[in-house]
């Protein structure tokens, strides 16, 4: 459910007539907690919230977010508890056993196979069919997943272990797992069982050895999330032994290029998620935002699908660093409203975030570049490109949020123009370059009729083009030999037009084309110039 990143629709502080509702609800969906450990679980002081957001397919998820961890997440009114809350309870549900290699097809969101299972001396645990179960790896009790069971324990075993076992909601590392501390499972040891009496289950599949030596029959059934297809995928060949000696496996060690990414690369994309966090998500109703949910809720759901931010290998380290940063540049302003607890309380949403003014050919250049980094170009259609949560976030409307999933290259390209701000930039002779937002209005030249039915010509917008109306009117009066009046422009707060006594619009074209050199295509009204031969 978690595999692809969501989308946060709010994050509240939860009341206290909630915070009593939820200690109920958790001890009637968990009956074995303890007063105690309910407590514990649902604090009465510390800060708790409440997350709404919507899964990648469209599932809209409550999730209870307390101390930074999502601790526990409701879905159609149901109640489940998160890898982290897992941790501390690791018995709180029936757990089943795998491979350490099936722990990277679950996250990326794969359900479980019962050739998966690992059975142990004492058996499979017994379940229902709808059951909520817990996974864990071969060597720790600590689940690494949840997981509905798709069939009860004696159906598992007179399948003989084939089929669809589990169906999966939650993993560790997952979106929701990374919207948290992102810290890794506990080591604990597995509970040490006697195994039942072998005429109890006549024909049970836990005498088999081809089920318990090798991870070669291991198979797992995912769908193919372009066509909806399901295959079935081999998870490897590396037997029990080959396992445990493999460090990856042994250690759940995270990926590769995190070891490898350098603090210049975790700071750039810490900022990028920070900046893309305050344009995207926080709105000014959320202030003040509680330091934490702004990296748990926020920041981590705009880190780009494949990339993890981590602050602890930033050269911060801590968020408080990085935002004491931000407070430096005068983006944001942090307080310690209660002690040991931060807040954003302000922020400088003119802040100029988005660095140099781009040209239209260089924000095509931009888009083309992201769509080929992060393989978002169709691999059927050339012509089409796939949509990514940051993309989503930029160009999709609230409505097509679920639906629109690609977009052709010219449909992007235009969605992405019109997103920007337009800006306008007029440049003059030995003066510093002028950047105005909005876009250009052009020269206005218009004639009007005043009394006795003489003609009057009147020009607008001469200040976009760093003209003084009362300069122009001035040259204006000289050479038509006519008078001239300077008023405000009907419609236009703070702006001025000329009024010029007859048909001037000759004299306005020689003035404006010849003497200011302004591009013909920034004046409009220049065809109403009197023909040659007619009175003007």
């Amino acid at each position: 459910m978690f595999a692809k990143a969501f989308r946060v629709k709010s994050n509240t502080a939860i009341k206290g007539s909630d915070r009593r509702k939820l200690r109920a609800d958790v001890t009637t969906a968990f009956p074995t907690l303890g007063t105690d450990q309910v407590s514990a679980l649902v604090p009465g002081k510390e800060e708790l919230n409440v997350v709404k957001l919507y899964a990648h397919r469209g599932d809209a998820v409550t999730v209870y977010v307390c101390g930074g961890n999502p601790i526990l997440f409701e879905l159609e009114k149901n109640l489940y508890p998160t890898v982290y809350t897992l941790w501390s309870y690791p018995d709180l549900l029936p757990t089943f056993t795998t491979w350490p290699l099936v722990l990277e097809k679950l996250v990326g969101g794969a359900d479980l196979m019962l050739p998966g299972l690992v059975v142990p001396p004492a058996g499979l645990p017994r379940v229902q069919n709808g059951d909520l179960c817990a996974i864990a790896l071969v060597g720790n009790r600590a689940p690494v997943a949840i997981g509905v069971a798709a069939m009860s324990t004696a159906e598992m075993l007179t399948s003989s272990l084939k089929g669809r076992g589990f169906s999966m909601l939650h993993t560790y590392r997952d979106h929701l797992w990374r919207s948290g501390d992102k810290s890794s499972p506990p080591s604990l040891a597995p509970l040490a069982l006697d195994p039942p009496d072998l005429n109890e289950e006549k024909g049970s599949v836990q005498a088999d050895p081809a089920l318990q030596g090798d991870v070669r029959c291991l198979t797992l059934e995912e769908e193919d999330k372009a066509n909806g297809e399901v295959r079935q995928q081999m998870c490897g060949e590396k037997s029990l032994s080959e396992a445990s000696e493999d460090p990856s496996v042994r250690g759940l060690n995270p990926d590769p290029t995190d070891r490898k990414s350098l603090k210049e690369q975790m700071d750039e994309l810490l900022q990028r998620c920070f900046l893309h966090a305050l344009k995207c998500q926080v709105k000014k109703a959320d202030l003040p935002l509680l330091t934490s949910t702004l990296l748990g809720s926020h920041m981590f759901s705009c880190c780009p699908e494949g990339r993890q931010l981590d602050v602890k290998k930033s050269s911060y380290k801590k968020l408080s660093k990085f935002l004491q940063q931000m407070q430096q540049e005068h983006i944001i302003q942090v307080e310690e409203r209660s002690r040991g607890v931060q807040s954003v309380v302000a922020v400088d949403w003119r802040h100029p975030r988005k660095g140099s003014v781009l040209e239209g050919a260089e924000v095509r250049t931009i888009i083309i570049n992201y769509a080929k980094k992060n393989d978002l170009v169709d691999a059927d259609n050339k012509n089409l490109v796939k949509l990514d949560p940051i993309l989503c976030d930029c160009i999709l409307e609230k409505n097509e949020q679920h639906t629109v999933m690609k977009l052709p290259w010219d449909s992007l390209l235009t969605r992405c123009l019109e997103r920007l701000q337009p800006a306008y930039q007029v440049t003059f002779p030995g003066q510093e370059p002028v950047m105005k937002k909005g876009k250009i209005c052009p020269i206005d030249i218009t004639l009007a009729q005043r009394a006795s039915n003489k003609k009057v010509t009147v020009v607008r917008n001469l200040e976009a083009y760093g003209l003084d109306p009362y300069s122009v009117a001035a040259v204006l009066q000289q050479r038509c030999q006519a008078s001239t009046t300077v008023t405000p422009a009907p419609g236009a707060k703070d702006g001025l037009q000329v009024q010029i006594q007859g048909n001037q619009v000759r004299h306005l074209s020689r003035l404006l084309l010849e003497d200011y050199q302004l591009p013909r295509k920034h004046i409009q009204g220049l065809e109403k110039a009197p023909k040659p031969g007619k009175k003007k």
